[in-house]
């Protein structure tokens, strides 16, 4: 099996992205406006289309696609913001969407970060 760690930070101890077998996978992603650095204001709604949009651009320039999204994990600090996450989520990926695992947990690496996604797509 051949793999290819991509656009990791030297030194850091897990990869952002790594090609291996024919498959994309892509570590978990927070809200955080590549250009400004910030996180968006607003909720979940707007941290999920964050977190999506820096996806789907980050896959298409490793040559795949969200269409070719199989696997998606979702991390939500908060189980009643699971409506906002999916309203936004169905605009990325239906009308075939990929298997998807949501969980709840305590918190993530910040405490102004809502979710967390991370997701694994075929080349």
């Amino acid at each position: 099996m051949k793999k290819e760690s991509i656009l990791g930070k030297p030194g850091a101890p897990y990869a952002k992205v790594v090609k291996a077998n024919g498959f994309l996978f892509v570590s978990g992603n927070v809200a955080v406006n590549p250009k400004t650095g910030e996180v968006p204001e607003g909720g979940i709604e707007e941290q999920t289309r964050q977190i999506l949009e820096n996806l789907k651009e980050l896959v298409e320039s490793q040559g795949s696609s969200l269409a070719d999204a199989v696997k998606v994990n979702v991390y939500l600090v908060n189980v009643k913001d699971f409506g906002g996450m999916n309203k936004v989520y169905k605009e990325f990926f239906l009308p075939d969407p990929p298997t998807r695992t949501t969980v709840v947990v305590h918190e993530l690496s910040r405490r102004d970060f809502l979710i967390e996604i991370d997701l694994m797509t075929v080349l």
